[in-house]
């Protein structure tokens, strides 16, 4: 190709500076690299911004080019299978609306509802015809066309197609224009970009899932086979029951809470929400009471990934043990964290705080069964500062009135507890589990609100810089991958920590901290897109959220002591 405008583009993926004409596609500039031959890259940063294939090239840019492989890449993969399912919905089913409601089980759980809003369960044929039909659009490898247009064009062209709830955003976000892809004169919208072509969405699966499907997408050990689905009842069921719960209230995405926002609904929705919240610490209450009736629970091990809320949730479900006549006592297992030149080191030769073996084990099993046999103990304390353990005068006994709480990541693992009776021990989950979507094919990542909520909690508190935190939340991820969510189903209890409200209200907090994270840097790609996310919300006032909130954990002004 004959280049008539010299534009140089900075490759991070060769180092050198490559050639560009200008108005040419990245797809084309890909296309000319010889070394990115064999990449098949599905998307690009370009400063450090994800962008589709189809952005054009008018000025000097630096560029990574990524695959189906990269975390990035994974994301755009799983977008664009997303909108094949609802091309698929529209061909074989075009009176049916589809709901990607959120993660679970390695796939993501799909709901299919009619023009009246009922609930249409689909059975194996159904599923089987919509499956083909993706394989289908894939082999015919069409073009995912990106649009920008007038955002009243754009809503009438989604009202056309009966997609309501995007309408409802739209309107509610006022943007004067707005971008959607179109496939084979299908139109949707994401949050974020897709594939250049259905061809390159060619590993995924559908299965019939409880009373909706499950869409799973390429198997992370095995990139040529799709996921196979994953047991998670427990945690599906808790997702289950606030979703039902968001339906009843009528906000189930961000257009319908923004409505509410615009309405001034927003302190009966936080007092509604918080109501929830103590219902189901008062249910787990009376579920471990129930248990000591019959001999049993005499700890409470509770566990969760960063971030979910577990230090507010240990204080709150104290308080109900407390009107269940049973007195708590909470400690962290962090006072059992061994020595630092103990600690195990990670793929990057750093500390492994996340590990279960930075814990003293045989410490703890023999402290905990010191204490059911009615003895005293002394508490150790951990010292970050000096790494390392400092002995103090921490006594602590069990009075056959009392429970221990024990507070830590890896609650839910067994070998954390292996010297102990199995029924001394109640284990309780929590987690973010995030319900309101976007819309209703743009599901919130529960991981996204609980980088949201460590972003601010940190940098108030911790005086840790975003660009940091971002930088950490890689590796917090793989660690929760590995010690906390193999174990989710253990749980005697799963408590959802999330709030319909809270990132209307984190909004305020997230967004000046994300625009301290330099431009430079590969961590601007995360607070890029973070900031396009919370675009999507009315602000919340915080006034409006109790000193009793999980919420204040992170925010501040919470009336239990940290």
């Amino acid at each position: 190709m004959g280049i008539e405008t010299s534009i140089e583009i900075y490759c991070r993926n060769t180092g050198r500076y490559e050639k560009a004409e200008g108005g040419e596609t990245l797809f084309s500039l890909a296309g000319r690299i010889p070394e990115l031959k064999g990449l098949h890259a599905i998307c690009a940063l370009v400063n450090n911004k994800t962008e589709h294939l189809g952005y054009r090239i008018f000025g000097p840019k630096e560029v990574e080019f990524l695959d189906r492989h990269s975390a990035v890449g994974r994301e755009v993969y799983i977008r664009s299978a997303c909108m094949l399912l609802y091309c698929a919905v529209h061909a074989e089913n075009p009176g049916l609306t589809l709901r990607i409601e959120h993660s679970i089980s390695h796939g993501l759980f799909c709901r299919l509802t009619d023009r009246d809003d009922n609930e249409l369960i689909p059975d194996t044929a159904m599923t089987e015809r919509l499956l083909q039909k993706m394989r289908e659009l894939s082999r015919a490898d069409i073009p995912f066309v990106r649009h920008e247009k007038l955002t009243s064009d754009v809503i009438k062209i989604f009202k056309a197609q009966g997609l309501s709830e995007k309408v409802r955003l739209l309107e509610s976000v006022s943007d004067i224009y707005t971008s959607y892809y179109e496939v084979d004169g299908v139109a949707d919208s994401f949050y974020g970009p897709l594939a250049p072509s259905t061809g390159f969405i060619s590993i995924f699966d559908l299965k019939t899932w409880h009373n909706g499907m499950l869409l799973l997408g390429p198997d992370l050990s095995n990139a040529d086979m799709p996921q196979a689905p994953l047991t998670q009842d427990k945690m599906f069921a808790a997702f289950r029951e606030h979703l039902k719960f968001n339906r009843i209230i009528r906000v189930s995405n961000v257009g319908r809470l923004n409505e509410a926002v615009a309405n001034g609904e927003t302190a009966e929705l936080i007092n509604v929400a918080e109501a929830l919240h103590n219902k189901l610490i008062g249910r787990i209450s009376d579920d471990i009471m129930e248990r000591r009736h019959n001999g049993g629970a005499s700890i409470v091990l509770i566990a969760g990934p960063s971030s979910s809320g577990k230090t507010t949730t240990s204080k709150r479900l104290a308080i109900q043990l407390m009107t269940n006549l049973i007195k708590p006592k909470l400690i962290s297992l962090d006072d059992y964290f061994v020595n630092r030149d103990r600690t195990p080191l990670d793929e990057n030769g750093d500390y492994d705080y996340e590990s279960l073996y930075a814990l003293d084990l045989e410490r703890f099993n023999s402290d905990l069964k010191a204490l059911l046999r009615g003895e005293t103990i002394n508490l150790p304390t951990y010292s970050f500062e000096l790494g390392k353990r400092v002995e103090r005068e921490r006594p602590l006994t069990l009075a056959s009135d009392e429970i221990l709480i024990v507070e830590g990541i890896h609650g839910l693992n067994p070998e954390l507890t292996s010297a102990l009776p199995p029924e001394s021990v109640f284990k309780m989950y929590v987690s973010a589990l995030t319900t309101l979507s976007i819309d209703n094919h743009n599901w919130i990542p529960t991981s996204d609100n609980r980088l949201l909520r460590r972003l601010v909690r940190d940098y108030k508190y911790r005086g840790t810089s975003p660009a940091d935190t971002i930088a950490r939340w890689p590796s917090v991820r793989r660690g929760e991958e590995k010690w906390i969510f193999p174990f989710q189903e253990n749980a005697d209890a799963t408590f959802n920590s999330s709030l319909l409200f809270e990132i209307g209200v984190m909004k305020a907090y997230a967004e000046p901290l994300l625009h301290l994270v330099p431009h430079n840097v590969p961590e601007y790609a995360t607070a890029y897109r973070l900031l396009r996310f919370l675009h999507y919300f009315r602000c919340i006032p915080e006034a409006q959220v109790p000193s009793t909130s999980l919420l204040r954990e992170f925010l501040g002004g919470s009336s239990f002591h940290y």
